[in-house]
């Protein structure tokens, strides 16, 4: 059994972070804060085929214009912002539930990867990213002759 210290400056500080954290993010979220920055986080399905490494990242509401991709020492970033556009003529808004604001995701690219190659597709509010493997990285098949 552990006993722990009462510390009154803890406990509010822990109430003060719960109040601080938006109601509209999760549990699974907030784990990967300390990898990620920005103001919120797209989600991204990463797969792999014979040929190629595939990123799909959900971007909606955001334009090709405002996603920027990079790769650099095998660190591919991706980096964007969804603005936030109010209508002079629109009446008072109740509810904000969508989010806006800056993103950047960073992931380590394999070595294997042909980074030369890299294709980029924005279509319908999602970034297809496919990056082929170098040439050296792909199996080869080698015929055993029988004599």
């Amino acid at each position: 059994m552990n006993i722990t210290r009462f510390d009154p400056f803890r406990e509010m500080e822990e109430i003060f972070n719960r109040y601080r954290q938006p109601a509209s993010r999760d549990l699974a979220s907030r784990e990967y804060e300390g990898m990620l920055s920005g103001n919120w986080v797209p989600a991204v399905d990463i797969s792999e085929t014979k040929d190629a490494y595939i990123i799909k990242g959900e971007l909606p509401g955001v334009e090709k214009e405002d996603v920027d991709i990079s790769i650099d020492d095998n660190l591919l970033s991706i980096r964007g912002e969804k603005k936030y556009e109010k209508s002079v003529d629109e009446d008072q808004s109740y509810r904000t539930e969508c989010v806006y604001g800056s993103f950047e995701r960073s992931f380590t690219l394999p070595k294997q990867v042909d980074i030369n190659n890299v294709d980029a597709v924005f279509k319908n509010g999602v970034l297809k990213l496919t990056m082929p493997k170098a040439e050296e990285a792909k199996p080869k098949q080698i015929q055993v002759k029988i004599t």
